[in-house]
């Protein structure tokens, strides 16, 4: 599980609010009450995706009159913050739907669109680096396939990529040393062919972060009249670069309580690992999520956060020992109920996952 699917699990948790309802009373009869799903709501809102352009359209030039600039791209990376850009936007972007979009602006929503598949494989690529198990990327990839909107949905691409992710996790259920590439299409191939070639990540720049944080805070100041920061809308990274003082552009104060917000954040995350750990029967699933969480973060969140290296060795050592462990009890009972993640892979002389990654 990465570090922004237990923010999410995690926020999603806290703010619930229980199911809809409406009923109509009338004389002599009984309410006749609706329940709709969270899933049947989302449907109810959801807009036709002419209107999804025009809102992207909005939003865009929002972000480009707020940066004072007039193309999201800058010497090839994208020069705006597009990570709070709904994703059905993003897409009619990167499309030109409805020709309302440059040639910059379509290529720098491609970009945020690949950047967010990468970050969602980060924590998973750490976890598997550590444990030779790869059936954590292409989980997390159908995750991240099935979020996306009905229109890429629609695509053909989508079909054929969606189609490899299953049949890999099938491969590797039945042989546990399948590499990525065994079947074409496969998303997971290209994301590893790019990370070794270093070409994934994409962060944007600590300092035009600051900016952007700096920039936020003044206007929530200026709408608030004053009061104490409201970090609850800022992105991680965003309150990483506030909580550091990058660029000295922050006041103590503000740096202190968002220090407070991004430990508190962590924090939160640590115990939705901890509960997920708690439904496992793998001895080393707490440690594999620390290590997830660890690997998802960019080298300022962690810093933010008080995430050392250290903190990662440990992980690492302890998941260890967990599988050590698991693998001793496994064959005291003879079961594989102990066995951990990565039993039946390390053994088989023909996994070479490591050098993979």
């Amino acid at each position: 599980m990465s570090y922004a699917q237990i923010l999410a699990n995690a926020h999603k948790t806290s703010t619930s609010s229980g199911s809809a309802s409406s009923g109509k009373t009338g004389a002599g009869s009984s309410a006749d009450t609706v329940t709709l799903s969270d899933a049947a709501r989302a449907a109810l809102a959801e807009k036709d995706f002419a209107s999804v352009t025009t809102d992207a359209r909005a939003t865009l030039d929002a972000l480009l009159a707020a940066a004072q600039v007039t193309s999201p791209l800058k010497d090839g990376a994208v020069a705006v913050d597009l990570g709070k850009v709904d994703r059905r936007e993003l897409y009619a972007m990167s499309i030109n739907s409805n020709q309302k979009f440059t040639v910059d602006e379509q290529k720098a929503a491609a970009i945020e669109l690949q950047n967010r598949f990468d970050h969602a494989l980060a924590g998973p690529t750490a976890v598997g680096r550590v444990t030779g198990s790869i059936k954590g990327l292409y989980t997390a990839a159908l995750a991240y396939f099935d979020g996306m909107g009905p229109e890429e949905k629609a695509t053909a691409a989508y079909a054929d990529q969606r189609a490899a992710l299953e049949q890999m996790l099938n491969k590797i259920e039945a042989d546990p040393g399948t590499l990525p590439g065994a079947v074409a299409n496969d998303p997971i191939d290209a994301y590893m062919q790019r990370l070794a070639a270093g070409e994934t990540g994409g962060l944007r720049d600590i300092g035009s972060v600051a900016a952007d944080a700096r920039a936020t805070l003044d206007a929530l100041y200026r709408s608030s009249g004053g009061t104490r920061p409201d970090y609850s809308d800022f992105d991680s990274r965003s309150i990483a670069a506030v909580a550091l003082n990058s660029g000295g552009r922050f006041s103590a104060a503000e740096s202190r309580a968002a220090s407070a917000e991004m430990r508190s954040r962590s924090a939160s995350a640590l115990l939705q690992g901890l509960q997920s750990a708690g439904s496992s029967t793998d001895p080393g699933a707490f440690a594999q999520n620390v290590i997830s969480l660890y690997g998802a973060m960019s080298p300022e969140e962690r810093a933010a956060a008080g995430w050392s290296d250290n903190l990662y060795a440990a992980a690492v050592a302890s998941y260890q020992s967990a599988s050590k462990l698991g693998s001793l009890l496994g064959a005291a009972t003879g079961s594989t109920i102990w066995s951990g993640s990565a039993s039946g892979s390390a053994d088989t002389g023909s996994f070479s996952l490591m050098d993979y990654l």
